[in-house]
């Protein structure tokens, strides 16, 4: 399950949370290195961005659950589609309406 997770760090002194921000970038490799999250990147000002393939909701949530033990933030999580399920989702679209116009005109002619 792909997930894009934005997180938004709570509005704290840049200068007070610097060990905290430099201990955020070896935990994300470490789900890097297994494959977890596939893209991290820092977001300007503050707060970052990732992209996380997940099993499951209760592996998001532990993730999510470090995640704010090391930088306490809101997270706007929202799911994706893999782009390989949305373009078979969008031929069975596609093939849909001709499938039921051949059904109508076999329908007429009987």
């Amino acid at each position: 399950m792909l997930f894009l997770v934005v997180s938004t760090p709570r509005p704290e002194r840049p200068s007070t949370v610097v060990d905290a921000r430099q201990s955020f970038w070896p935990w994300i490799a470490n789900y890097q290195a297994q494959g977890l999250c596939k893209q991290v990147y820092a977001r300007a000002g503050r707060g970052a961005v990732a992209i996380l393939d997940v099993a499951g909701n209760d592996v998001l949530h532990r993730i999510l659950t470090e995640w704010a033990d090391i930088i306490p933030a809101q997270f706007d999580v929202y799911p994706l589609i893999d782009r390989a399920a949305v373009h078979a989702a969008l031929r069975r679209s596609a093939a849909a309406p001709a499938r039921r116009a051949s059904k109508r005109t076999k329908k007429r002619k009987a």
